[in-house]
Formats: structure tokens, sequence, C-alpha cells
């Protein structure tokens, strides 16, 4: 059994205080009370220096004083340090500690969402060494410096507060300021990024259809958006940055002229002014790094907020589930339905409901648009069903633990995308301890065996996320040797034939059969007649719906149901003598179609 986490992932971004990040965020804090604390070294000092010093004009009192700021000093650089170096691995360690949950649920998200993800994530992981982070623990210390200069001079004091409900004033305008920018910027990045990749994904199109001034004019004018968003960003931080450090400056020399008209009239020391105006700085420095650092303070919080909604609709990829006896392939689906993540949530499944018992192969055929890749999807576990269930040996897929569920599933999809790695890397679905064998067996079994043998460094060689010098056909073996590599039970091919010459639709077919007769589950999408005709049974989808069909009749499914209990409400296809797939229930009992 799998040791499920002692907190979910959404409690562990919510309730970031409760476990190692915690202590490290209280272990920062303690410091900080120290070094707030000797920020006071220079004050003191300035006081004794000018009140006691000059006054006794003792030089051993001068000394001793100086070894003691020189001291004091150095154990504050030491503890500033030190909180930085925490404040890092802070960060590192709330990254590796939510990495793997993030990116089991951007798995299951929009494209768009799943390139934020990790950039969110990482801007977490920056935010807690930065200095405005930094910032938010010495805060706190703002009201104790402004008690200390009221108890020099309760007028000083009065002034002081004044100066930092200005200052707090200008944030609170700074926030409303940037809060749209900051939103603006981020989505015009990701934007512009994703662009990029696709430009860079399809470059060789863009050369043949003539696509590069177009492409060139589109990717110019989102990074020009983006770069006017992040203009607009900076121009706003920029100001009221600059506006704080010049306010605190002004402030600081108003209250060091307060207090030279108040030594004046002899109700404050010389020393008392000084260090008046060096604590009302330590005070307000808080406020204008927070003030500077404001953007990314929402973006962190803009961030945190993002990856805990996608966790939190997520649960099944992100926690630990039991682990439940090996599958042996029955299928069920009933009442499936799914809907468009997007725009108005169009309906894209209704109503879909079947069985299949192991070792029984469904064909799903219909137009482009009916639904058969969201199928195909759906069965695969990468789209969770909005109505009705897909179960699995009597478990809902969500219920496996998804190392246990990716085992038992093969998957192809209808685009394939090799991984940056070798052939042998990406067949053997990135999993460093495959042993060669099975890796072999699954290239055989899909007939591309001989096709990698046949290239200069076979499994060897190499693909990268720029390039792949395999032509269609052969990507598309490599994802049908990939979907086949582990005996999987239950096997969904999208278009398996799409990119295959005559000779590895040929291999295709003989390899469901094989596969079939061990006992495995095949369901694939495809309008190939030599594929269907091999077909345990068929469902054709339009608009997202199941038709109905009549009671089987096929050859095909006769000799099945001798040895297994094939659902009597699907059949196979057959071929007429016009070269069209008709099926059984879409002819009359003379072999008109209806």
């Amino acid at each position: 059994m799998t040791r499920p986490p002692d907190t979910a992932p959404n409690d562990r971004i919510r309730g970031l205080l409760t476990r190692g990040e915690g202590r490290l965020v209280w272990t920062i804090g303690g410091i900080s009370v120290f070094t707030n604390l000797l920020m006071l070294t220079g004050p003191i000092f300035m006081l004794q220096v000018y009140d006691r010093v000059l006054s006794s004009k003792s030089e051993p009192t001068l000394l001793v004083l100086f070894a003691l700021v020189a001291f004091l000093y150095t154990v504050f650089g030491v503890l500033d340090h030190a909180r930085a170096r925490i404040g890092a691995r802070l960060g590192a360690q709330l990254h590796d500690r939510l990495d793997p949950q993030v990116f089991a649920a951007a798995l299951n998200t929009d494209r768009m969402r799943a390139a934020r993800a990790p950039a969110e994530l990482s801007g977490l992981q920056q935010f807690a060494s930065a200095p405005a982070f930094m910032a938010l623990f010495d805060f706190p210390w703002v009201p104790l410096f402004l008690g200390i200069i009221a108890l020099l001079n309760p007028w000083l004091g009065l002034l002081a507060c004044l100066a930092a409900l200005l200052l707090a004033g200008l944030g609170m305008a700074n926030i409303r300021a940037s809060r749209a920018p900051v939103g603006q910027a981020q989505t015009s990045a990701y934007r512009a990024d994703r662009m990029t990749r696709q430009i860079a994904q399809h470059s060789p199109e863009l050369d043949t259809m003539n696509m590069r001034a177009g492409a060139l004019s589109r990717w110019q004018g989102q990074r020009r958006q983006a770069l006017d968003h992040a203009l607009a960003l900076s121009d706003t931080s920029g100001r009221f940055g600059a506006i704080a450090r010049a306010l605190r400056l002004f402030l600081q020399s108003a209250i060091l002229a307060a207090g030279a008209w108040l030594v004046l009239r002899g109700q404050l020391t010389p020393g008392g002014m000084i260090a008046a105006s060096i604590i009302l700085g330590r005070a307000l420095a808080p406020l204008d790094q927070l003030i500077g650092g404001w953007p990314q303070v929402q973006l962190a919080r803009a961030g945190m907020a993002s990856l805990r909604d996608l966790l939190s609709h997520n649960p099944a990829r992100a926690c630990a589930r039991i682990r439940l006896p090996a599958p042996r392939g029955q299928l069920v689906v009933r009442q499936l339905g799914l809907q468009a993540q997007t725009g108005a949530r169009r309906v894209v499944l209704r109503d879909v409901g079947f069985a299949l018992e192991p070792g029984q192969v469904l064909g799903v055929v219909g137009a482009s648009g009916a639904g058969k890749s969201s199928l195909a999807a759906a069965l695969a576990g990468h789209w969770p069903p909005d109505r009705g269930e897909i179960r699995l040996d009597g478990a809902r897929l969500d219920q496996y633990p998804p190392d246990q569920l990716g085992a038992a599933l093969g998957f192809l999809p209808q685009r394939v995308t090799l991984f940056e790695g070798s052939l042998r890397d990406n067949i053997a679905r990135l999993d460093p301890a495959a042993s060669d064998t099975d890796v072999i067996a699954a290239a055989k079994a899909t007939g591309a065996h001989d096709m990698i043998l046949s290239l200069p460094d076979g499994y060897a060689t190499l693909v990268t996320a720029e390039e792949t010098r395999l032509s269609g056909g052969q990507i598309q073996r490599i994802g049908l040797a990939r979907a086949f590599f582990g005996d999987p039970v239950v096997i969904v091919l999208d278009e398996p034939d799409a990119s295959l010459d005559a000779e590895g639709v040929r291999a295709l077919g003989t390899a469901i059969t094989a596969v079939r007769d061990r006992g495995a589950t095949v369901v694939l999408t495809t309008h190939r007649v030599e594929l269907l005709q091999g077909c345990d049974m068929t469902i054709r989808l339009e608009r997202g719906a199941m038709v109905r069909p009549r009671p089987p009749g096929g050859e095909t499914a006769r000799r099945h149901t001798a040895t297994r209990s094939v659902p009597q409400s699907l059949q196979a296809p057959v071929l007429t003598d016009a070269g069209q797939i008709r099926f059984p229930w879409e002819a009359g009992r003379n072999g008109a179609p209806r």
C-alpha cells in the first residue's frame, strides 16, 4: 500500500507554515528579531558619542564603544547573510516539495495553464529570496522604531508616525495602481512565450508555405504587447518607488530639522537629534522596499492562488492512492459526458456507453469533430468525465495511483510527440529502469524494430526538442511501440494508421491481434476497413453522441462471441462491393441501405 501524504497538495500551499517550510519561516522571523534590534546599534552609538564622548572627551570610552559597535555590526552581517540563505533554501524546499504535484496536475489542464504552472512555482521560489520578502519580516518592527523615537521626544514621535502614515498611503496607492498592469504583463508574457515555442516547433511549415512573414508579424505584435505591458508595469512601479525614496529622504531631513529646532529650544540633545533621524530611516525602510518590490509581492500572491486552484481541481493526480489489484482489462463506460473547458463549455460527448471484456477490440468511427479523439483522451485518463464514469475492473480511473494506471494503459494520441532523448528512451516511456528486452519486444510487436535498426544509431538515435529527422510514419511507429510497451491491459489508439504505409498497417493489425490474444483490451479510432473488420465491435459517433446500433450479425462478432462474452449491442462493419464501410444496422434485411 502506498503511504498517503500527511497533507493534501492544496493544504501544502494554504498551510505553508505547518511543515518544514514553516520551520524555516519561523527561523527567518527569529533572526529578524535580532537583526532589527541590532539596527539600533548605529543610533545608540551616535547618541553615546554626542552626549558622552564629546562632552567628557574620553578617548578610552570612544575606543570601547567603537570596538563594541564593530562586533555588533559583524554579528548583524552574519545574521543577515544567514537570513538570506535560509530564504533561498525555503524557496528551494517549497519548489522541491510542490514540483511533482504541480507537474502531475498540469498534465490534466489546458496547455496555457500547464505552461504557466512551472513558471508560477519558480516565481514563488525566487520571491522567497527577494528583498521584498525579507521586508515583510521587518515591517512588524516599524511600530517599535516609532515608539523609540517618541521616547526621545513626543513631538518627534508624532512627526515620525505622520511620516509612516504618509508612506503607507503611498503604498496603498501603489497597490491599486499596479494591480491591473501586473496581471496584463503576466498574461501577455505567457502568450508571447507560447507563440515563440510554436514558431520554433513549426518553422519548416512556415518556410514551406510562405508563412514566415505573417508569423513574424504576429510574433512581433505579441512581443510588442508584452513589452508595452511590462513597460507600463515598470513605469508604475518605478514612479511610486522613486516617490517613496525621495519622500523617505525628505522625511529624514524633516525630522532632523525638527530635532535641531528642539535642540535649540533645549528640549533634545544633539545625540537624540541624530539618532531620531537614523531610526526614522530604519523605520521607513521596509515600507520603501515593499513599495518598490510590490509587483513581486503581487506576482507571488497571484502565483500561489493559481497553484492552489490548479491543485484543488486536480486532486486525483496530486494525491497518493491506494494500490488496487492489478487490472485485467475489463472496461465499462456509462453515460459518459465531456464538455469543452473553454468558451461556452460546448458539449463534446454525451451519453456514450459500452462494455468491453479482456481480449476484446472496439473500433470507433465518425466524421471529423464527432468526438473520437475526446473519447480516446477520456479512456486514457487525460480528460476527467463531466458526467458518467469510466471504470477499469470495477474501479474508476481516478481511483488508481497514477503510476499503476500508467503501467496498465497504453495510449497513442492523434499527434505523437517524441521527447528529448533516444528512441529507446521514448519507447521505454522515459523509464531508466526499463529493460532492453521489453523495449525491443514492443518495437518488434509494432513492426518498428527493423526500421529502427536501419537508422545509423539504431535505438540510440537521439531526438531533440528542436528537430527530428524521422518521418511521420517513423514517428508513428515509435509512438505505437511506446503504447504497446510493458504489456498494458488496455490500449487506446487514436488514428493509429495515420502516416503508416501498407506494410505499417499490416504490422499494426498483427500487433492488435497479438495483444488481443494475450487478453488485452483495445480501443481504436480509425476508418481503415481492414482494421475495423478485425474488431469485435464498433460504435459510430455523430456530434458527440453514439448512433444506436442494431443487434450484431457480423462474422467477426459471432466468432469472438463463441469464446468471449461480447455484448449483444455492437458489431463489426463489412466492406461493400463499392469499397465503402457499411455497418449491419445501416442495411435492411435484403442488404439495401436504410
